[in-house]
């Protein structure tokens, strides 16, 4: 084993058992909550120890660079049973692109956005790139900062209007809600508030269950909210080699 194998072999088991801590103190289902691995940034040879670990999904943020990646994730593994999900804002242009390899996308906040990526699903399932609908996260904004993603839960009518748009779209799936807490916020506050809206939008849209919420230093807050999917990356990888630009 290698210094990079052993590295996160131990990272990995440390973060499932606190995973694992944080569902049984929420009193829920283990099964109840995937961990997502935040592999931007990181070599394809990280992904392939990571998979050899047992894992099958990991998210990332850039479509240039992930694309590269699964290609050379693909030749190193001949893996077939890997999903990957765009956790990063989408710019119109790259949606086509990444309707060639998202199972799952979490961060749909503009019906632009939203509206390119049903275009690219339809395509990609029309040349058999892909079988089956895009997931989709339609991400909040908790403050009213829509600068740094997400549509105003101040703004239920927008968010519902995103959420239908989502819903009726052939080339989607509405997979739920996702929520970055504000800078300084105290998560239980924040997760708290996203976890109302979750209500909110499920009596609209029963099928909408997921909830991608919770990151490295705060998944605990979000799994006790009711978070099914944590997006984890520094606590996993270690600090990024890279810096985005």
């Amino acid at each position: 084993m290698t210094d990079r194998e052993s590295e996160l072999a131990t990272a990995l088991a440390v973060l499932r058992d606190r995973l694992a801590a944080a569902v049984r103190a929420a009193g829920r289902a283990a099964t109840e909550v995937q961990l997502l691995p935040i592999t931007k940034f990181f070599p394809a040879s990280d992904v392939a120890i990571l998979w050899r670990l047992g894992c099958r999904v990991f998210g990332e943020s850039r479509e240039q660079e992930a694309s590269a990646k699964i290609a050379e994730f693909t030749e190193l593994t001949q893996a077939g049973d890997v999903r990957w999900h765009m956790v990063g804002q989408i710019q119109r242009n790259k949606a086509k692109a990444i309707a060639a390899w998202a199972d799952t996308v979490h961060s749909v906040s503009t019906a632009k956005v939203a509206a390119a990526l049903d275009r690219g699903a339809a395509h990609a399932i029309e040349e058999a790139v892909r079988t089956a609908p895009i997931k989709v996260f339609v991400q909040v904004s908790l403050d009213g900062d829509t600068s740094r993603g997400g549509v105003d839960i101040g703004d239920p009518g927008v968010v519902d209007e995103l959420c239908e748009q989502v819903a009726e779209a052939g080339g989607l799936t509405l997979a739920g809600l996702m929520a970055i807490p504000p800078v300084g916020a105290d998560p239980d506050a924040a997760f708290a508030a996203l976890a109302a809206e979750h209500q909110r939008v499920l009596r609209n849209h029963p099928e909408a269950t997921g909830l991608s919420a919770g990151m490295s230093g705060d998944l605990e807050a979000a799994v006790r909210h009711g978070s099914t999917c944590v997006r984890v990356g520094t606590a996993l990888m270690g600090q990024r080699p890279l810096t985005s630009p």
